[in-house]
């Protein structure tokens, strides 16, 4: 059974040549996958010394505008959920395409940065599994913290398995990530406690070493859903032989 450190030389390995590449995509995948928001903060300092007359014209103007404060307010909420249910989709398409770059760089396929764009034709599936898994996680983390990370832990594979087979509904994906991730559950949180120490270093460094770390953690897990999944692809060789095969073939002298 592979541990942490497998997991992680089979990402050093197939990123050995790739690095260039694997960041570029790693770089667009952390901007899709990081959200910013912008507020505003209004403060009226009245003094004590404030007379009675300003503290009324102040009133008046507050009731007077109090209702276009409002609307204004709803407008704004309501295009900031609009752009955030769109950015949620954005980044969870991007992400099905992110975890097909790192199966392929783990397979040893040629890579392209294209291969993050390739999955909008199957945004609503990647925005309803990403949905629904994070309502799971949250419900059951309102149990206790503990419910709510394993089921977060449940459910982590569920992108790689929607980036393999499109066709799959996400009830299934979803039911097919539980079913993995019974009994592995503890090797993946290993493995991802395994890059802490990458991350601090990523805190010293300003942040630059994150470019790195993104693509290492990332093939990591790829490898690890390799493995737990069964889909590692034969290397076949030329008169249609597997590797598998030979290395079960007494050899001959």
């Amino acid at each position: 059974m592979k541990l942490a450190k497998d997991f992680r030389e089979s990402a050093r390995k197939a990123l050995k040549g790739n690095w260039v590449i694997a960041i570029a995509a790693g770089v667009i995948a952390l901007i899709f996958g990081i959200g910013g928001g912008a507020g505003a903060s209004f403060n009226t300092d009245i003094g004590e010394n404030a007379d009675t007359e300003g503290v009324g014209e102040l009133s008046n103007i507050v009731e007077e505008y109090f209702p276009l404060f409002l609307g204004i307010l709803a407008f704004v909420l309501f295009f900031a959920l609009i752009f955030g249910l769109a950015w949620s989709a954005v980044a969870s398409t991007v992400n099905l395409g992110y975890c097909r770059f790192n199966l392929d760089l783990i397979d040893g396929k040629p890579l392209s940065v294209g291969t993050m764009f390739s999955y909008f034709p199957h945004f609503w599936k990647a925005f309803a599994s990403e949905f629904l898994r994070t309502l799971y996680a949250f419900l059951w983390s309102l149990l206790f913290i503990i419910p709510g990370i394993i089921a977060a832990y449940n459910y982590a594979l569920v992108p790689y398995i929607i980036a393999e087979d499109t066709s799959i509904s996400v009830s299934e994906a979803l039911r097919k990530s539980k079913q993995l991730m019974n009994g592995n559950r503890w090797r993946l949180f290993c493995l991802e406690c395994s890059f802490i120490g990458w991350h601090l270093l990523g805190a010293v460094t300003f942040g630059i070493s994150i470019l790195w770390v993104i693509p290492y953690q990332n093939a990591a897990t790829a490898d690890f859903y390799r493995e737990i999944s069964g889909t590692r692809p034969v290397i076949s060789i030329e008169g249609g032989e597997d590797l598998a095969e030979i290395s079960e073939q007494p050899a001959e002298f």
